[in-house]
């Protein structure tokens, strides 16, 4: 994942030569595309947020009760078995369905090692599992790339998802993530129908120095997001958040307000919503696909946050989430502290698994 952003000002122009990506690369960046692109023959390096150094750790911790139930029974399976058999596929084949990857990457797993084993008579099980890790790591890895920010006059993220995923809380983590970069940022309390979720939205812009924009309970959501637009069209803001009212993927009326507020938003900014961020929460495992796909459907979502992760001994969802929707998976949470909440990197996620 490509990761930089500097401020917006009037007389940027486009950086030029190696000296000016030398410059860049040594500031702290996030998630984001570069406007524009670097050449291929110098990549941007990745470059930590402040504060990121610990973040190895709580993804490590957080994700333990996967790694017991899921990497530890692989690793047992791997060092213990005499040879890969159709006994020991079918072992394989139970740990990864019960981790929720998916009965597709199982069958990729096993058809991977089938064919190793029938290439190379002398494999040997314990050396299977780094081909697990390999493939792991490459499925993840497929479907990520940049976000569309850095966007002229402002960018715009919606995010959605059911009730009950912690989307407000979500949108709060990405402030501080983004804040970290200089951002000026201003939130949008576009869920006026849950009881308390514009109060909520509130308390965490006061306690992150944040314009909250907001409009009267039970009122028309598209309205508010309109005169936020407008407002952060006037105060030079670099990123505005949208938080929505909570919807099940089947209730056609709330998914098509969520729609009237994409319209709106392109009335303002005619490529925006930048992007459009599902919330999933890990624990509800398969139901998540589920979800993603009817919200894709509706919206073009462009990638997803998947909370919750410290709950579920189930993280394997993880794998079957790219698999089966082929979309980038941006954020992943592993707490309930503003710190719990970064950005997805498949190699971490994979060497935090296999600790």
């Amino acid at each position: 994942m490509v990761l930089w952003w500097r401020k917006k000002r009037p007389e940027d122009q486009p950086a030029e030569g190696p000296s000016s990506l030398q410059e860049q690369s040594s500031q702290d960046t996030p998630p984001i595309a570069p406007q524009p692109e670097p050449q291929p023959s110098t990549p941007t390096p990745e470059v930590k947020r402040p504060g990121q150094s610990s973040w190895f750790s709580r993804l490590t911790a957080g994700i333990s009760r996967t790694r017991a139930s899921f990497t530890d029974q692989l690793r047992s399976l791997f060092q213990t078995a005499p040879k890969i058999d159709e006994a020991f596929l079918e072992s394989l084949e139970e740990i990864l369905i019960a981790a929720d990857c998916g009965v597709e990457v199982a069958g990729e797993v096993m058809t991977l090692l089938r064919q190793r084993v029938s290439e190379d008579p002398t494999f040997k099980p314990d050396r299977g599992l780094e081909l697990i890790k390999d493939f792991l790591r490459t499925k993840l890895t497929a479907v990520q790339e940049p976000m569309n920010l850095n966007r002229t006059p402002f960018s715009v993220i919606l995010v959605v998802g059911v009730n009950g995923v912690g989307k407000t809380t979500t949108i709060a983590k990405l402030a501080h993530i983004f804040q970290g970069y200089g951002m000026k940022i201003m939130l949008v309390a576009g869920d006026t129908f849950r009881a308390g979720a514009i109060e909520q939205l509130c308390v965490w812009g006061g306690r992150l120095g944040l314009d909250v924009q907001k409009g009267a309970p039970g009122g028309d959501p598209s309205a508010v997001v309109f005169d936020a637009l407008s407002a952060a069209r006037s105060r030079k803001m670099d990123l505005v958040l949208i938080d929505t009212a909570g919807r099940l993927h089947t209730q056609t009326n709330l998914m098509e307000e969520v729609r009237k507020i994409r319209r709106v938003v392109q009335k303002i900014v005619p490529d925006g919503p930048h992007e459009t961020f599902l919330v999933l929460d890990a624990t509800t495992g398969q139901n998540a696909i589920s979800q993603a796909k009817l919200f894709d459907e509706a919206l073009s979502l462009s990638g997803l946050i998947l909370t919750k992760l410290d709950g579920t001994a189930k993280g394997g969802i993880v794998a079957a989430i790219s698999q089966k929707l082929r979309l980038p998976i941006r954020f992943v949470g592993v707490g309930e502290g503003l710190e719990d909440l970064d950005a997805f990197k498949p190699q971490e996620f994979v060497d935090a698994l296999f600790q």
